[in-house]
């Protein structure tokens, strides 16, 4: 058995690098991938081979940060990647077929200190100010919905089925099965499966997860679906909002608070069910929704799915049964009190989840600190409300375009201490970059629209 010794940049212990690598040695394993993000939630990889693992483990392996988007400049750009043993998983693999392992990465500087562009160690600091309040675990059930194309170029759809579509009408249903087992050997709980709303639009929800395990899980999800999808010969997509007309992705994500094994969302004796650090929490959230929206709705596209009409929150308020509000109370079931939680529905999956996690984190712990009051539910259909009266009742929109919500973003204290100066900053600088590139676009509505008249 391979041992290990102790480094200074080790990240994990002694005990859990030998065991990766005699799991390595025993799967007879050809090649491990090395993970990480950059700033926007892109996988980033190299391969390497199970001799150089022990030192990768144990110091970490170099690369150029200067090339990921967001990372360092290129005169301060050496950066080293050190695999976390926790999310060591073959890759889905059929007999005769290479042994492939996959482990990701935290980031780090030469000097073995946390990277503060990591995305991983933001989410890693909003889990440590959680726990300085007194709670233990962030729990995420994330949603994430996509759509299968016959072709990356185009939009032509496999089917015509709606919500719950099942035969003839979803032509994806042996393709979502291998999905799920392909899932699943990754060590990733799969609840449930179907077709969404729109034509060849899919749901895989995974069972919920302690916040960074789940955005490993996302990283991992969003792959193994384009992957499985490639090898059937089409093409999957988590863009928001891919087809005019038709229901966008989103990614209702549901959240929950514990301390010492007990929920602390739940209140047996409020209306709501909802303890006072749930209510807390969930202002938080309502608070500062329009600042953050710019991480968890990170495309200029991501607006075109916040639009009202398509199943897409977009008015800052909450509930237990209407779908129309930004945060949802699922309905609480007698001796069910552990599944208390708050489901908020306008992420898309194609945010950075590292990023997205964290700053819903930070926004309803701020909330707890702040003692925030949380205002009174709405149960009325918010898309049926004329603008004045959702302003006499208070009730103000996400931004309609990444342009308004990176100016909201860009004045946040909340999002800067969510985010750390250093990612705030490139960001920031990021996502203008984005709009001003879009906004000066000509579109062929413009021309079809203004060009015979004017």
């Amino acid at each position: 058995m391979a041992q290990v010794e102790s480094s200074s940049r080790a990240t994990s212990s002694a005990g859990a690098r030998t065991d990766v690598l005699e799991r390595v040695r025993r799967e007879e394993v050809k090649f491990v991938l090395l993970w990480f993000t950059d700033l926007e939630g892109h996988l980033k990889s190299f391969a390497i081979t199970p001799g150089e693992l022990e030192n990768a483990l144990d110091d970490g392996m170099g690369f150029d940060g200067s090339s990921i988007t967001g990372f360092n400049a290129i005169e301060e750009s050496d950066m080293v990647a050190i695999p976390d043993p926790g999310t060591f998983q073959l890759m889905p693999w059929k007999e005769g077929e290479t042994k492939v392992a996959r482990m990701i990465c935290d980031v780090v500087t030469p000097d073995g200190e946390p990277y503060e562009g990591d995305p991983r160690h933001v989410l890693r600091r909003a889990l440590d100010r959680m726990r300085s309040l007194g709670f233990d675990t962030f729990n995420v059930g994330p949603e994430l919905e996509y759509f299968l194309f016959r072709t990356p170029g185009g939009t032509e759809t496999l089917d015509e089925g709606g919500y719950f579509a099942m035969t003839t009408l979803d032509a994806a249903t042996e393709l979502r099965q291998d999905t799920i087992h392909a899932l699943e050997s990754m060590g990733i709980p799969i609840e449930y499966a179907h077709h969404e709303v729109g034509p060849s639009q899919h749901e895989i929800d995974m069972r919920f997860a302690p916040a960074l395990e789940m955005a490993d899980h996302t990283l991992t999800y969003r792959l193994i679906v384009k992957e499985i999808a490639a090898k059937n010969g089409v093409y999957a997509t988590f863009m928001p909002k891919p087809i005019f007309g038709e229901n966008g992705s989103g990614m209702h994500t549901h959240q929950s608070l514990f301390a010492d094994g007990r929920n602390a969302f739940f209140d047996e004796e409020d209306r709501w069910h909802l303890s006072d650090v749930g209510k807390a929490f969930i202002a938080g959230q309502l608070h500062h929704a329009r600042e953050i929206a710019g991480v968890f709705a990170q495309w200029v596209n991501s607006y075109k799915r916040l639009v009202p009409g398509y199943e897409a929150p977009v008015y800052v308020a909450w509930s237990q049964r209407n779908r129309s509000a930004l945060i949802r109370i699922p309905l609480y079931k007698p001796g069910s009190e552990a599944a208390t939680r708050a489901e908020i529905r306008c992420p898309d999956p194609a945010c950075n989840p590292y990023l997205t996690f964290a700053c819903l984190l930070q926004a309803g712990l701020e909330g707890i600190e702040r003692g925030y009051e949380l205002p009174d539910p709405m149960e009325t259909n918010l898309y049926h409300l004329t603008p004045e009266q959702r302003r006499e009742r208070g009730i103000v929109s996400l931004p309609e375009t990444l342009g308004e919500a990176i100016d909201e973003l860009s004045t946040s204290e909340l999002a800067r201490k969510a985010l750390g100066p250093h990612i705030f900053n490139r960001y920031v600088e990021l996502k203008r970059k984005e709009w001003d590139e879009y906004r000066v676009q000509l579109s062929e509505w413009e021309l079809e629209r203004y060009l015979s008249v004017l």
